[in-house]
C-alpha cells in the first residue's frame, strides 16, 4: 500500500512520544511500547504492509522532530523503540495468522482424505487453497526411509521444485502419516510424473505410488487410497520400481478382493510345498523368479544365482510337489495366480516346516 493509504491511527501518540522524550530524554514507558505492539497487531490483520508502515513512521518522525532540540539522540533512540515495538507487534500478529492459516490447512486435509465433513462444505473450503473438487483429480504419494512433516527440508525443497517448474497450477503439496502427497488436477499427469521424479530423489530412492484421476468431491480419497493400496502391495511383492501407478496394477486388488477364496487357492495350489525339505519359501522364491523373468529359465536362474540345472530341478521338484507343471501354459496361470496370492498373503509366513 502507498505511504498515504495507511490510516493516521496507526500513529496515534506517536508526535507526543517524540515530543516528550525530546524533551526529557526518557526512555519509552512499559504502556506507550504495549501501545506500539497492539497498533502493530493491528496493522497486520488490516492487510497493510511492513516496509510502508516503517516508512509512514519515519515520515512523520520527520514532522514531529523537535526545532532546536540537543537531544537529537534521544529523538532516534524513541524512534528506533517505536518502529522496534511496531514491528514486534506485527510479525507476532503475522506468525499468529500463519499458525491459524496451518491449523485450517491441516484440518482440509485431514477431512479431504478421510471423506469427513459435508462434501458441499468441503468443496467450498477446497477453493481457499486452489482446489475444485467437481473437477477429477489424481493423488502421488512418497514413502521415504523417514517421516516428513509439512515444515522438514525435503517436502519443502519438493515444493520448490514444483512451483519453479508449474507455478500454484491447484496443486496442494502435504504430509500425511509421514510421507508426502501431491494432490493435482487430473488432466495434469505431468505435474505427479514431476513430483514423483523429485521425491524419489529427495528421499533418497523413496518409492512414489500415483492413484488414477478420479472426479467429485470424493475423488481425492479414491486417489489417495489407490496410491496407499499400490504402496502397499509393492511392499507384499517386493516391487521396487521407484515409481507405481495404480492403473497399472489393478490385477492386484481384483485378486485380493475375495482373500477367503485366495486363501483357498494358495492352500490347494502351494500347500504341498510346504512338505519339501527346507519348507516352501525356497520353491516359492524359485516360481517368483521364474515368472517374473517371464519363464525364462537362464534369466530366472541368473536372478536366483542359481545355475539352470538347479534351477530346472526345483521347478521339476515343484511339479511333483503340487501336479502343476510351471512350463506347460495350461498350468502356469494357475500358478502364477497362486504365488501372486501367497505374496499378498504373506503366505507361508508362521507356517512350520516339516522335519
Amino acid at each position: 500500500m502507498a505511504e498515504q493509504e495507511i490510516p493516521e491511527h496507526y500513529l496515534d501518540g506517536y508526535a507526543h512520544i517524540l515530543a516528550e522524550v525530546a524533551a526529557t530524554g526518557r526512555r519509552l514507558t512499559r504502556d506507550e511500547i504495549a501501545s506500539r505492539r497492539a497498533l502493530g497487531e493491528r496493522a497486520a490483520e488490516a492487510g497493510f504492509g511492513l516496509r510502508a508502515l516503517v516508512s509512514v513512521h519515519l515520515s512523520a518522525a520527520r514532522e514531529a522532530w523537535p526545532r532546536g532540540s540537543d537531544s537529537a539522540d534521544a529523538a532516534l533512540a524513541a524512534v528506533q523503540q517505536v518502529v522496534d515495538a511496531f514491528a514486534e507487534g506485527y510479525e507476532r500478529a503475522q506468525r499468529l495468522a500463519v499458525r491459524q492459516e496451518e491449523a485450517a490447512r491441516r484440518e482440509f486435509i485431514d477431512d479431504l482424505l478421510y471423506g469427513r465433513s459435508d462434501l458441499g462444505r468441503l468443496a467450498e473450503r477446497a477453493e481457499r487453497f486452489g482446489l475444485r473438487l467437481s473437477h477429477a483429480h489424481a493423488v502421488a504419494v512418497a514413502r521415504g526411509p523417514v517421516p516428513y512433516d509439512e515444515g522438514d527440508p525435503v517436502p519443502r525443497q519438493v515444493e520448490r521444485a514444483l512451483i519453479s517448474r508449474f507455478g500454484d497450477r491447484s496443486i496442494l503439496l502435504t504430509t500425511k502419516d509421514g510421507r508426502l502427497l501431491c494432490i493435482a488436477p487430473g488432466h495434469q499427469g505431468e505435474v505427479l510424473t514431476h513430483f514423483a521424479k523429485q521425491a524419489h530423489a529427495a528421499t533418497d530412492g523413496g518409492q512414489v505410488a500415483i492413484g488414477r484421476p478420479q472426479s467429485g468431491p470424493g475423488g481425492v480419497v479414491q486417489s489417495y487410497e489407490e496410491a496407499l493400496s499400490s504402496l502397499e502391495i509393492a511392499e507384499r511383492l517386493g516391487l521396487d520400481d521407484p515409481v507405481l501407478r495404480a492403473a497399472d496394477l489393478l490385477v492386484y486388488p481384483v485378486l485380493a478382493r475375495d482373500r477367503q477364496a485366495m486363501a483357498d487357492l494358495v492352500h490347494n495350489t502351494l500347500g504341498p510345498l510346504t512338505t519339501a525339505r527346507g519348507g516352501a519359501e525356497p520353491l516359492l522364491d524359485t516360481l517368483t523368479a521364474y515368472f517374473d523373468a517371464g519363464c525364462v529359465s537362464a534369466e530366472a536362474a541368473r536372478r536366483l544365482s542359481l545355475s539352470v540345472r538347479a534351477l530346472t530341478y526345483r521347478l521339476e521338484r515343484i511339479h511333483k510337489l503340487t501336479g502343476a507343471n510351471p512350463s506347460d501354459p495350461s498350468h502356469r496361470y494357475m500358478l502364477q495366480t497362486a504365488v501372486i496370492g501367497a505374496r499378498l498373503l504373506d503366505w507361508p509366513a508362521g507356517e512350520p516346516a516339516p522335519a
